[in-house]
């Protein structure tokens, strides 16, 4: 065979490859046959939280009457901001108050970015993993300053993908390429750093 069929022959396999991959993704459209609810839609009437809670004292007899009171009361009050974010469909738009964002005022600094431009990206990093709470977040983007420059694969969002797969700051930066005593250091640089900074 010439260079030329073997170029020829070449260019026809890949044109079969792109026609099958592309019948393969539009014969994959539209499939499902329906019949579920459309996305966004809630259960039934009055879903969501509150669901069942305007008939809940009649269905129990009066027994759960004062259960959301008895919440509240034990909780000084924690029991409602949670209804109320869970209301809000867990969206933390107001998560930190003034009060908490001052507190991150000198990470902030240190970072060269404000308390709420901290707050923007942490939500934004929420969304992708609603079990990362502010604390970590400030830590994975103070440690991945701290060491970005010796080690340029530290970087927050590695640090954050890390946390958002269920492993510790410690082990993500082991996994990262730091030692065991190396990541427990910085770990601490860290703390020390926003400890002092975040007062």
């Amino acid at each position: 065979m010439g260079k030329t069929s073997v170029k020829e022959l070449t260019r026809i396999l890949c044109i079969a490859l792109l026609v099958l991959g592309l019948t393969a993704i539009v014969n994959g459209q539209g499939r499902g046959g329906g019949g579920g609810r459309p996305a966004g839609a809630g259960h039934g009437s009055g879903g969501g939280v509150d669901r069942g809670l305007g008939n809940a004292g009649i269905r129990s007899g009066g027994r759960s009457d004062g259960g959301l009171e008895t919440a509240s009361d034990r909780s000084r009050g924690r029991s409602d901001d949670g209804l109320d974010r869970a209301r809000n469909g867990g969206n933390h738009d107001a998560s930190l108050s003034p009060k908490e964002l001052n507190r991150f005022r000198g990470i902030a600094h240190k970072l060269n970015t404000t308390p709420e431009a901290l707050q923007t990206q942490f939500l934004a990093a929420h969304a992708l993993n609603p079990d990362l709470n502010f604390g970590q977040f400030v830590a994975a983007n103070v440690v991945s300053d701290n060491l970005g420059g010796s080690h340029p694969n530290i970087t927050s969002g590695a640090i954050l993908a890390g946390l958002q797969s269920g492993r510790s700051l410690g082990q993500t930066l082991q996994d990262l390429g730091l030692s065991k005593s190396e990541a427990k250091a910085a770990k601490k640089r860290a703390e020390n750093q926003i400890k002092h900074d975040g007062r």
